[in-house]
């Protein structure tokens, strides 16, 4: 018989990962190197002071963190830094268990370096199989649209995703933020992506309420929601999300980070997943947050309270809410059934 204080190891527990960004994938040392062979200069919440102290719930907050995030990027210059990177992320997620790394990008921040759209996004898609061949780690590209800019810009990103339908693209989504931007004005885009049989996987619900959420499901077909949490607003709207089964990627420590919530126990990840709502952990950005993929899962265990057994379903949602080949799904769901099978240590 189980007790509170026994648990099965999390990083032994398959799952997939489905809410990382490409640069926010970066380790924190990686970063720190390769910001010194390419002579670019960290502020010091980058540098010694690093995880930095974040909040975006206002105006000059995002834009803080978007700059933290544009510096960090700026070091990825050559075609090697991007190998290197997608390499260690898949790494990290070996370590965490994860046997599906879906990670979001989109190329349009890249292509000045890498001879256009096209060129950067088979640079990724090339990393990414060389990264997954090394770490046994399946890995699938979320092409991303960014909110902030013309839904043209996203349409041609749609498009360019749908050429690689099948061949390593698996999902395309929409970042940046909310206030900003509203799912709706993005439609056009997505339409082109689900009819290419990509899984629509838009940001909502984050820095917005209900609304936002409404509109990635009534105008973007959303089989995923980033964020999602404040879905919890409108008892309808949760209701509505747990019978259509459309997956949240839930990212504790970085809706603390962001100030969408003021502490991690105050996030509605328990009322949620009992309401019967699919749910996904992520980390959204451990370069900036700090915690990565294995932190989420303690914290649903040790501040929510969730049983082996719930952090099991947890994993399955993830998997079955992934665009992983139905092969991998039912290898890694096999893989949890296993995973409760084991000595409670």
């Amino acid at each position: 018989m189980e007790t509170p204080t026994s648990a099965r190891r999390l990083d032994r527990l398959p799952k997939a990962h489905l809410h990382l960004h490409f640069t926010g994938s970066m380790r924190h040392g990686t970063l720190v190197e390769m910001a010194e062979q390419r002579g670019v200069h960290l502020p010091q919440a980058l540098a010694e002071e690093w995880p930095p102290r974040l909040r975006a719930t206002d105006e000059r907050g995002w834009f803080r963190f978007q700059r933290l995030y544009d510096i960090a990027r700026s070091v990825l210059q050559r075609q090697e830094d991007m190998y290197r990177l997608l390499l260690e992320a898949a790494e990290d997620e070996r370590e965490a268990g994860s046997g599906w790394l879906e990670i979001q990008v989109d190329p349009s921040g890249y292509a000045s370096r890498f001879d256009g759209l096209t060129a950067t996004l088979e640079l990724i898609l090339d990393a990414a199989r060389v990264a997954s061949e090394a770490t046994g780690v399946g890995i699938g590209i979320m092409v991303a649209a960014n909110r902030t800019r013309h839904p043209l810009d996203a349409r041609a990103l749609a498009r360019l995703a749908r050429q690689y339908a099948g061949r390593g693209v698996v999902s395309f989504g929409l970042n940046n933020d909310e206030r900003r931007g509203r799912a709706r004005d993005f439609e056009a885009a997505f339409r082109i992506a689900k009819r290419a049989g990509l899984l629509s996987a838009p940001h909502g619900g984050e820095l917005n309420g209900p609304l936002s959420v409404r509109e990635c499901l009534d105008e973007l077909d959303a089989d995923r929601i980033g964020h999602g949490v404040r879905a919890i607003e409108d008892p309808y709207l949760v209701e509505r999300i747990a019978t259509q089964e459309v997956t949240l990627e839930v990212c504790p420590t970085s809706n603390v980070g962001l100030g969408v919530v003021e502490k991690v126990d105050h996030l509605p990840l328990r009322r949620l997943y009992d309401a019967g709502v699919p749910i996904a952990l992520g980390t959204d950005d451990p370069l900036l947050f700090g915690p990565r993929l294995l932190e989420q899962y303690r914290i649903a265990r040790e501040v929510f309270g969730f049983s082996d057994p719930e952090l099991a379903d947890l994993a399955r949602m993830s998997i079955r809410g992934s665009g992983a080949p139905d092969s991998l799904k039912k290898e890694m769901l096999s893989g949890v059934d296993d995973w409760l099978e084991m000595p409670i240590v």
